[in-house]
């Protein structure tokens, strides 16, 4: 019979506790605790992260500080986006065709029409929480105002107004030039320099997906039958959760929405006639009412901000020339 092997050191020993059922393993603390010894294994239910939690879901790094909520730092943020002075209302009046001085090419153009804009109030930072000019055009019969409209018009001495925006300036400085019940007239923008134009785009109705959203459409023959522009499939079953994904093009209402075109150059400006005429196309239909203001991506034009700096200088004769 040959000899027995030496016991080994770790014989009668509990296996791991990963290996033992759930009721052996719930008795290992109370084991642990009789011996004197601590539990060399500690279950955890949760997933562990490898990355330190951030300070603030706004702090991406972690030596900047988090941004400011208050509204004093939302403004200061704005600044570089906050036009200096104030903007004007113009009517779309149809489209034609220069020639560009500079490059002496032909362009298409959109000639706008400034009708009677009017600064009705004024707004502040410390009265209302930011710096703005609210602007009135057009004119509208007293009856067909309301009360609470044809008092606020009536505070700022001028006629009802048939519309009214505002235009939010950087500082005090945009509040300065433009006194209220003075007429902004079409001087104020001038040629060659940069305007961003913001309007209602033409409403378009319910429309497929080739029309809204540019489709290709279904085969013309194979088979294909009553579905040639038809948008196809909508999403898959089980790989997309069998549900349409939130934002998928589909059929469904087209225009009449915000639209606003950026960085048109102006190329013509006839202050008599209130005209002002801009390089490219605008939104809307002709004799709808748009907001004009400087481009924001551009440079900030070297224009007045006082208008009376607009105003033509007074001349005095001499009393030789009065004479004469």
């Amino acid at each position: 019979m040959p000899p027995k092997a030496p016991l080994r050191p770790n014989w009668g020993l509990l296996p791991p506790s990963f290996l033992l059922p759930s009721s052996t393993r719930s008795l290992l603390p109370l084991i642990a605790t009789a011996q004197n010894v601590q539990p060399s294994y500690t279950s955890f239910r949760t997933i562990k992260s490898t990355f330190d939690p951030r300070p603030s879901r706004f702090a991406y790094v972690k030596d900047r500080s988090a941004l400011d909520s208050t509204s004093t730092a939302a403004l200061a943020r704005r600044a570089n986006s906050t036009p200096l002075r104030t903007g004007a209302l113009a009517l779309k009046k149809g489209m034609t065709a220069l020639y560009d001085p500079d490059t002496g090419k032909r362009h298409a153009c959109t000639v706008l029409q400034l009708d009677r804009n009017t600064i009705v109030a004024h707004k502040t930072r410390e009265k209302n929480g930011y710096y703005a000019v609210q602007i009135g055009a057009g004119q509208r019969e007293a009856r067909n105002v309301t009360r609470p409209l044809l008092g606020h018009f009536a505070g700022a001495g001028v006629s009802p107004k048939r519309w009214v925006a505002e235009f939010k300036v950087l500082d005090e400085r945009g509040l300065e030039g433009v006194g209220v019940g003075q007429e902004l007239a079409a001087s104020w923008f001038q040629e060659g320099q940069w305007v961003d134009v913001q309007g209602t785009g033409k409403g378009k109705g319910f429309a497929g997906g080739m029309k809204r959203h540019g489709f290709s459409g279904q085969p013309a023959s194979h088979g294909q039958s009553l579905m040639h522009r038809g948008m196809g499939s909508a999403g898959g079953s089980q790989g997309s959760g069998s549900r349409v994904l939130p934002g998928k093009r589909m059929a469904g209402n087209m225009g009449g929405e915000s639209v606003t075109v950026k960085n048109l150059k102006v190329l013509k400006v006839d202050a008599e006639n209130g005209i002002v005429v801009v390089n490219g196309c605008v939104p809307g239909p002709r004799d709808k009412i748009l907001r004009v203001q400087d481009a924001m991506k551009k440079p900030w034009p070297a224009g007045p901000m006082n208008l009376a700096e607009l105003a033509p200088a007074a001349t005095t004769a001499s009393p030789a020339e009065a004479t004469a």
